[in-house]
């Protein structure tokens, strides 16, 4: 066994998956340790879009940026970059020596064209949804691929288990599509795959069907989010699944005992007093996901910030004084933080760009475990990372593969009174603005008398402390200046009215 496969033993030990479905949302947890891992939720009203196939329409080439922005009939047009067009699909594009190359967008799609698209990104802030014309429909074993005549076995299998699974899957092959076998395969006989293979050609042959309707339209949507979950992590290992709703439990034992027998007996309808995410602390960790600080045992704290263009993490040894010396302090606190580094990147399911700021170290050596057990880790990550070594300013640069919304954002929205950016105006600059524009105003136009309504915390400040402050502007202006509180005004809204 190597060492991936150690640490996704390691991580399979012990995991539950609790479901939690109201008629709004569908809330799943994946439990390690007794510890939550993963939270993902999945509403009514914004079900992700990642795998959904369409026929879109482009309505827009952009040669300057090589992609084109195509109309699958949601409120923001999607992308589609010119290297996410394959040779199989009707986008037909060069083919060098057996290598794909990327011919100029212009000649791959034309305004007003129909072209069939699969979701790859959902939307991201004020993104949309990113598109790939490689079509790929997943099953419990296998991935069909249309127009390929492969196929491709998981690197997650050992090589003589690749070969067994290669020359059952291989026959399976013919015009339509090839095949990918997925980690969940290793060690399943024939007629299972051949079963996931039937099953994907009939979903294909459906795809094919409503291809044939007018305009823009959804063609396959994946399935809800519950069923999915189970399907993905039924290789992992599952204790058990629980289950908070009995509709949702039997159409779970439904799909199980069709397509995945070997996890149906581990399903169970949870009929407890205490709500299921109530287990394992699991509605506190969410919430406890969603600050700024998260706390180390050791008393050591890390602080993320996500931005649109990167997630910044910063250690600090905060409390943690060590035992022996500056160094050894410091090298302790960036061990524990790798693990909780890693964790809160599942749970949060942060993406794309991260930047780490390690406490800074001098010791070679210690620098070196530190990556080390970042990297051991995220190896546990089922989703891809990449992590570069420490940079010349003591940086440590890492990605992870982002194909749905962080925890935040689904979750939050900006601050109506910042707009997101973490902070607002002192009571001392709001007052001071407010003089501003009382003087302003004065200049501009005449008035007899001005009226102030601002904020509780403003009002209490001109009227208490700073009184003398409004005394000196009413002499200024010559002008008399009233102020009065308006409750529902946050700190920094104010109204300057001229009698």
């Amino acid at each position: 066994m190597n060492s991936e496969e150690k640490s996704k033993a390691k991580v399979n030990k012990n995991s539950e998956l609790l479901i939690n479905v109201t008629p709004s949302e569908a809330r799943v947890a994946l439990v390690e340790d007794g510890s939550l891992r993963e939270v993902h939720i999945e509403r009514r009203t914004k079900r992700g879009l990642v795998g959904n196939i369409y026929k879109g329409k482009i309505s827009r080439v952009l040669p300057g940026m090589q992609a084109a922005f195509v109309d699958i009939g949601l409120d923001k047009a999607a992308f589609l970059h010119a290297s996410d067009i394959v040779p199989h699909t009707e986008c037909v594009a060069e083919v060098e020596k057996g290598n794909f190359v990327v011919r100029d967008i212009a000649e791959l799609v034309k305004q007003g064209q129909f072209i069939m698209v699969q979701v790859v990104k959902d939307p991201l802030g004020t993104k949309g949804a990113r598109l790939t014309t490689d079509i790929t429909l997943p099953s419990r074993y296998l991935v069909f691929m249309p127009g390929a005549s492969h196929v491709g076995v998981s690197q997650r299998i050992e090589f003589s288990e690749r070969d067994r699974l290669k020359a059952i899957a291989e026959p399976f092959v013919d015009e339509d599509g090839g095949f990918i076998i997925r980690t969940a395969a290793e060690g399943v006989g024939e007629e299972e795959l051949k079963q996931d293979a039937a099953f994907l050609r009939r979903v294909w042959q459906k795809v094919i069907e409503r291809r044939r309707r007018k305009g823009a339209c959804l063609l396959y949507q994946d399935l809800p989010l519950q069923v999915r979950i189970v399907r993905d992590f039924a290789g992992a290992n599952l204790e058990k699944v629980r289950v908070d709703a009995q509709r949702i439990y039997k159409e779970l034992v439904q799909f199980a005992d069709e397509f995945m027998p070997q996890i149906a007996s581990k399903i169970e309808h949870y009929e407890g007093s205490e709500p299921i995410f109530e287990l394992y602390d699991v509605e506190n960790e969410s919430k406890r996901a969603l600050e700024r600080k998260v706390e180390l045992k050791s008393g050591g704290y890390l602080i993320i910030d996500q931005t649109e263009a990167m997630t910044t993490i910063d250690i600090n040894t905060g409390a943690f004084v060590g035992h022996r010396n500056l160094e050894e302090t410091i090298f302790n606190t960036n061990l524990e933080a790798t693990k909780a580094i890693a964790r809160q990147l599942r749970l949060r399911n942060l993406g794309g760009i991260i930047i780490i700021d390690f406490i800074d170290m001098i010791n070679e050596d210690h620098k070196q475990r530190v990556l080390n057990s970042l990297q051991a880790n995220l190896d546990k990550d089922k989703v891809k990372t990449s992590v570069s070594g420490f940079s010349g300013l003591g940086l440590v640069e890492m990605t992870r593969k982002r194909t749905r919304e962080s925890l935040e954002h689904v979750l939050c929205e900006p601050c109506g009174v910042c707009q997101g950016s973490g902070s607002i105006k002192t009571v001392d600059t709001v007052s001071y603005e407010i003089f501003r524009e009382v003087i302003r105003l004065n200049k501009t136009y005449d008035a007899d008398e001005f009226i102030l309504y601002c904020s509780p915390s403003v009002h209490q400040s001109l009227t208490g402390d700073e009184s003398h402050l409004v005394a000196e502007l009413e002499v200024y202006v010559n002008k008399r200046i009233r102020v009065n509180v308006e409750p529902m005004y946050p700190q920094n809204k104010y109204d300057v009215v001229m009698i």
